[in-house]
């Protein structure tokens, strides 16, 4: 048996729009819809409709016969479903037939499963069940963003339940082997691998309308040729490619549409190929040998790595930066669980926390896809017309600086909720306390007889009150917290110490200094200043602040200033700075930025400059991170 596996690859970003530094803290909405509606609804007229219909004909034409599959990102399905519901309507029809196989991937599109295991099974599990919500289907085969593969991201895949993985048919990892069969994972032998063809998958894909390439004009009759002559012992050719190939990257007046219309049938004609989907060859075909990657691969660029999106200083940082956050977004995650059933209990009605809570994940998980790191490479050889495919921004500095924007105001975000773990374990604790009591109090006020009995109903009735009043003077501090001055505590613990007054120790050593008298200077400098009289008072007295001015002392790098202070002496420091003192601030952080993202510019700055510099960057955000 020799067979030819179609796989296409559908997706598009939440792109951000133009997100200004001095909107970080003001402005939440990070992304351009009107730009994302524009390109969805562009594409979807000049690629997804079309070529689902052209593959809804082909299939109705040769029936069984023909066969595709696709893999859809989780964003992608979401914006179809706002923007272009007659998209999902199209691949619904295509599921209905039988023929055609969706792919399990992530959700963001994202780069998760080089960071976090546990971030990469959500978003598979997120994009499942928006697959299984809008087209009715469930996978049993998995592709990974860009074709990402190692072996150890195949054993998390294998372990997230799925038997079957496509990736790259890379050349410096095949060697002298075929991608032309199916292979499995070198540490794990129950995941097989179908290997993207990248010859023959790129003819279609890139070189089709390209005039100085020397198969140019590319024809259903010269493509089955070139079929036919690859080793007979060789089963499957995969053929993996964007599905925006169709009426977008080769738009219809190059012939695609005629020559994918022509193919099925030329094939079925002129060779001894047939048509199959991943799970299908999973069932037909066995491994031939393990293939080791210990690095990762992908199928991006003449490097097929993770170049295009981890290769310069300004992706590392930003992918950096992104996923420092993961541990306390999980924290928020986990809290948000039980946000509706604890926050209803104790409080009544909000919704308004748990709906800021989703659009908190939502963003988290659109921040993470990875085209924002794709528009900050600075490979332009000859790759550089796949990495303008579009592209919003003009340089890979410009995409930079907008995503840090939006990261930075996003980080603030989230500084809002760190406290929430700590909260709720203390509700949770309060919560548990008084269902217990109740259960007790119910329990001893059935009873009936002795006055023990009535004494214990007594008791519990007394202690269900103080966890109740505890867990209400819980709230009232997390509200006295969001106002500005002293919380109630604070001034009833200061009255509390008026009135016990001076202690005993403190009144002897005043009445020792009252019996000594005063010093005779001190008389001199009193008498005097009863002769001068004294000044006239005013009706009102003025109150006198006192401004801390912002000064870094001599010597002292801000980071290392910053790095002494509490959180609390931050809050002052910044509150204390009047408007141009906080602009000079927020012009020196970008300042900073600026010469961070030169880093990768042809500048000349030491090592240690370099550290200085994003130290004090840090410093900086700190203090604005209040």
């Amino acid at each position: 048996m020799r067979s030819i596996c179609f796989y296409f690859q559908v997706h598009q970003p939440y792109r951000l729009r133009n997100y200004r530094f001095f909107e970080i803290g003001n402005n939440h909405n990070y992304f351009d819809d009107y730009q994302n509606r524009y390109i969805m609804q562009r594409v979807a007229e000049k690629c997804y409709i079309p070529m689902n219909k052209l593959l809804l004909d082909l299939i109705n034409e040769f029936g069984q016969s023909f066969k595709v599959s696709f893999s859809i990102s989780g964003v992608a399905l979401e914006q179809f479903s706002k923007y272009t519901p007659q998209v999902i309507e199209s691949f619904k029809a295509l599921s209905d037939t039988g023929c055609v196989e969706f792919i399990a991937e992530t959700y963001g599109h994202s780069l998760a499963a080089l960071r976090s295991d546990e971030e990469f099974a959500l978003q598979v599990n997120r994009q499942q069940q928006l697959l299984s919500e809008l087209i009715g289907y469930k996978s049993s085969s998995f592709r990974n963003t860009e074709l990402i593969y190692s072996d150890e991201i195949g054993q998390m895949v294998y372990d997230m339940g799925f038997d079957t993985m496509l990736t790259e048919g890379a050349k410096h990892i095949l060697g002298w082997k075929s991608p032309n069969y199916m292979y499995c994972n070198a540490a794990n032998p129950k995941l097989k691998l179908l290997l993207k063809n990248f010859q023959l998958s790129d003819d279609i894909a890139f070189r089709f309308s390209q005039r100085s390439w020397e198969g140019w004009p590319l024809t259903a009759e010269k493509f089955v040729d070139w079929l036919n002559q690859i080793d007979q012992r060789e089963e499957v050719v995969n053929l993996f490619m964007d599905y925006e190939t169709f009426g977008e990257h080769q738009w219809a007046e190059t012939g695609i549409f005629e020559f994918m219309r022509a193919l099925p049938r030329m094939v079925f004609a002129n060779s001894p190929f047939t048509f199959n989907t991943p799970s299908e060859l999973t069932r037909l075909l066995q491994p031939v040998a393990a293939v080791h990657v210990p690095e990762p691969i992908s199928w991006a660029d003449e490097e097929r790595d993770l170049t295009a999106w981890l290769g310069n200083d300004l992706q590392d940082d930003a992918f950096d930066t992104l996923y420092s956050l993961r541990e306390t977004m999980n924290n928020v995650l986990e809290y948000s669980k039980t946000v509706n059933e604890m926050l209803i209990s104790t409080s009544g009605n909000n919704g308004h926390v748990q709906d800021e809570l989703r659009v908190l994940h939502n963003d988290w998980l659109k921040l993470q896809t990875s085209d924002h790191f794709y528009y900050m490479c600075t490979k332009w050889f000859a790759d550089g017309d796949v990495h303008k495919y579009f592209n919003p921004y003009g340089t890979p500095y410009d995409a930079y600086i907008n995503y840090m924007n939006v990261l930075s105001d996003f980080m603030l975000r989230l500084s809002q909720h760190s406290f929430l773990q700590t909260s709720i374990e203390r509700n949770v604790a309060l919560n548990n306390k008084i269902n217990t009591d109740m259960k007790i109090i119910k329990k001893a006020e059935k009873m009936n007889g002795s006055e023990k009995r009535q004494d214990a109903a007594a008791i519990a009735k007394k202690s269900a009150k103080k966890a109740v009043i505890s867990l209400n003077k819980t709230k009232e501090l997390a509200e006295e917290r969001k106002k500005p001055g002293r919380p109630k505590a604070a001034v009833k613990v200061v009255a509390e110490k008026k009135k016990q007054g001076r202690p005993k120790a403190a009144v002897k050593v005043v009445a020792e200094k009252k019996k000594q008298g005063r010093p005779k200077a001190a008389v001199k400098v009193v008498a005097e200043k009863k002769k001068q009289g004294r000044p006239k008072l005013t009706a009102t007295k003025k109150k006198v602040v006192v401004r801390i001015p912002f000064v870094v002392p001599a010597g002292v790098e801000l980071a290392e200033l910053v790095a002494k202070v509490s959180v609390n002496d931050l809050r002052s420091l910044w509150a204390a700075l009047n408007s141009q003192e906080q602009e000079a601030v927020l012009a020196l952080l970008t300042r900073r930025r600026k010469q961070i993202v030169v880093e990768s510019a042809p500048v000349k700055l030491s090592d240690n400059e370099k550290s200085a510099i994003r130290t004090e960057y840090s410093a900086l955000l700190k203090v604005l991170w209040l």
